[in-house]
């Protein structure tokens, strides 16, 4: 299990009504690689991370599908440049909506070099990676849960990916890396195997 290094940071709360449609975010979505310098403000991490894994109804249900309602999901975000956070990992806990730090420093070098040495992993405001605990979907689906783990995720990244376009950032999403390279740099519980990293800039 992780050890918090620090208590927890209380996020924005999330709006529920932007200015900008799906249909134009569908439309005018792309990956981003080239980011511009400047960083991510804190009430743009608590829209991104709600759009991840938020929670959307009094029983618990997020803004994601996933297979019997049991979440598999972890969402960190590896920060480098946000403002009024400092460098490190942060884990989201969606039920309260709120960050844990979990790791001191700026990792996205680290990252970058686990992923196959792609550039746009360290040149950015921060990384938004995610992880699943398979045994969870497992126990009730058996190894037919990790096919729906996978296509959970799935689900969680294209949210982002249209969150970040309406908040007109830029973003990619990177699924070239070393497993283990992650998840020690991460301090990854043991029953935790990553499966996205999602950097995040301006664009």
């Amino acid at each position: 299990m992780f050890h918090t290094i620090a208590k927890k940071i209380k996020l924005p709360r999330p709006l529920y009504n932007g200015r900008v449609s799906v249909e134009h975010t569908l439309q005018q979505r792309r990956s981003v690689r080239n980011f511009k310098n400047g960083s991510l403000t804190l009430a743009e991490v608590s829209q991104l991370l709600w759009a991840a894994q938020g929670i959307t109804d009094p029983g618990g249900f997020r803004t994601a599908p996933s297979a019997g309602a049991i979440y598999p999901l972890e969402v960190y975000i590896a920060v480098g440049s946000v403002e009024n956070l400092s460098a490190g990992v942060y884990k989201y806990i969606p039920l309260e909506h709120q960050l844990v730090k979990t790791v001191e420093g700026d990792i996205r070098r680290e990252l970058s070099t686990a992923a196959l040495n792609q550039s746009w992993v360290k040149n950015n405001a921060a990384v938004l990676v995610f992880s699943a605990v398979e045994y969870r979907t497992t126990q009730k689906y058996g190894r037919r849960g990790i096919c729906y783990v996978h296509i959970e995720v799935g689900h969680a990244a294209q949210n982002v990916l249209l969150q970040a376009e309406a908040l007109n950032l830029g973003v990619a999403v990177v699924g070239a890396f070393n497993d283990e390279s992650v998840e020690g740099i991460m301090k990854m519980s043991r029953d935790e195997h990553p499966l996205y990293l999602m950097p995040i800039g301006r664009k």
